[in-house]
């Protein structure tokens, strides 16, 4: 059942039937939901409406469309006709609606067009300009529409649908446009959920002490929420917290107009100081995705080796740090790698040719490996493998197919038949699982003096404790040498 309607789609890029419909219940259902709240006799004190659709189209680009704008709008005026007796007055409000949402979605668009990373992750303070572009115009003909059905004169009929408009749009926008399924974690602690809690306290303290100040009660909670959160759940809680302080304020829930009636521009003022202060937990959340983002590329970077796509020496010691959290022993192999005669390479061919050689080598190993192991460049044209086998044989046993593979396996170079050897050494032993490292760099250091065996004896051979009493393990035919 759960999976079911996580794969449920609202829009659908060829199945226009499914697109009109699910606009035009969604432009009912919000216009329905601002109704609701209404403050005055025509204006709204939160609409949702505008800042949700214009989140629509700007997420989904095929709903960009003539017709599915047009199916909103219909909507709207199918609403107020049922609803309203306001008549053509109803035509020009509508269509600042419409203003609002198409220059939100349009500029959005036009971010993701020219390659912005928009709206994932977005950028705050772009998408708050767009808000401020938007309200302004949707004002300046919603509040020409409104004129003749309110009582009050054009100017503060602009700033009540500016702030109305550009609030919204900010609280709303960023939450629509990052919104994503949650993965299920079932051992969250309950640490956790401190910045919630700190934040429903925020908001209690608000109601409680009142007055202006008591409207940026929740910023400290909302960035803790920044830092520990990810930016979708940021975006959510920030929504939820600007609407329910805008709700509060228009019901006299939250008293900013201590001992004096809420006027339109005290709510003109409270709206733009929530919007202002919901801008501020997403711009730092934003800020904190991108520095994780950076993090992770310069510790990905720090952690494989570029031209060999395989662990670099630092990568190789983190992998080892995470599998001694694995709590079980295990029987560690540590083989290490040297490519015999490589220098002849750079001197014959260039240095870009021993790099294809690197690569072509490591990806060998790679496969030999598979996911059993790790292979790691150690620096140069020596590489490590470490392995769990079931005993020092096993592991010589890998170590005797990777010879082989590299020996029998020509690598190609601009029509060249290029033939290389490997010299390697082995190092084995029991290693508990916390102390994983520590083995690894007493078996490293046993490997080493194997290496160096087997270079000595004539290179294209394995040198290992277990084979002091036989003869080194040479190769069956000796390769042509670059």
């Amino acid at each position: 059942m759960r999976s079911s309607l996580l794969s449920f789609k609202p829009f659908q890029p060829d199945n226009a039937l499914r697109n009109t419909v699910t606009i035009f219940a969604l432009t009912t259902l919000f216009y329905f939901i601002g109704a609701e709240l209404r403050l005055v006799e025509a204006l709204s004190l939160f609409w949702p409406l505008n800042g949700v659709m214009a989140g629509v189209f700007a997420r989904y680009a095929y709903l960009n469309r003539l017709r599915y704008y047009a199916v909103s709008y219909i909507a709207m005026l199918m609403y107020d006709a049922v609803t309203t007796n306001w008549g053509i007055a109803s035509v020009v409000i509508n269509f600042s609606n419409m203003i609002f949402i198409v220059t939100v979605a349009q500029l959005v668009m036009r971010d993701t067009q020219m390659g912005r990373k928009t709206p994932d992750p977005i950028n705050a303070l772009r998408l708050f300009n767009y808000c401020l572009i938007a309200a302004l115009l949707c004002a300046l003909v919603g509040a020409m529409g409104s004129v003749g059905i309110d009582s009050l004169t054009f100017w503060p009929l602009y700033a009540d649908w500016f702030s109305e408009q550009f609030s919204t749009g900010v609280l709303i926008l960023p939450c629509l446009l990052t919104v994503k399924v949650p993965k299920m974690n079932r051992s969250v602690p309950v640490e956790h959920f401190l910045p919630v809690l700190a934040l429903v306290v925020s908001v209690i303290a608000s109601v409680v002490i009142g007055g202006a100040g008591s409207l940026a009660f929740p910023l400290p909670a909302l960035i803790w929420c920044a830092v520990r959160y990810s930016l979708p759940a940021t975006c959510l809680l920030t929504f939820l917290t600007g609407g329910i302080e805008i709700i509060l304020v228009g019901n006299s829930i939250i008293d900013i107009a201590v001992a004096t009636p809420l006027s339109t521009p005290m709510m003109f003022s409270a709206r733009l100081g929530i919007a202002t202060m919901a801008i501020c937990p997403i711009m730092v959340s934003v800020s904190v995705a991108a520095i994780n983002s950076l993090i992770r590329q310069v510790s990905l970077r720090a952690d494989y080796d570029f031209l060999t796509r395989v662990y670099s020496r630092s990568g190789l010691y983190e992998a080892l740090k995470h599998e001694e959290s694995h709590r079980h022993p295990r029987f560690l192999t540590v083989m290490l790698l040297d490519i015999d005669y490589f220098k002849s390479i750079n001197d014959n061919y260039g240095h870009e040719c021993g790099d294809n050689v690197l690569a072509a080598f490591a990806g060998k190993v790679q496969q030999e490996v598979g996911e059993d192991g790790i292979v790691a460049r150690m620096g140069g044209e020596e590489f490590a493998v470490v392995v769990d086998s079931v005993d020092a044989q096993q592991g010589l046993a890998l170590a005797e197919r990777i010879r082989e593979t590299i020996a029998s396996h020509p690598f190609i170079w601009r029509q060249q038949r290029l033939f290389i050897t490997v010299s390697i050494g082995l190092g084995s032993a029991k290693a508990e699982s916390w102390q994983l490292t520590d083995v690894f760099n007493k078996l490293m250091a046993e490997a080493d003096d194997y290496l160096y065996r087997s270079k000595k004896a004539g290179r294209n051979r394995i040198s290992a404790r277990q084979l002091n009493d036989l003869p080194m393990v040479d190769a069956q035919k000796d390769p042509e040498r670059v």
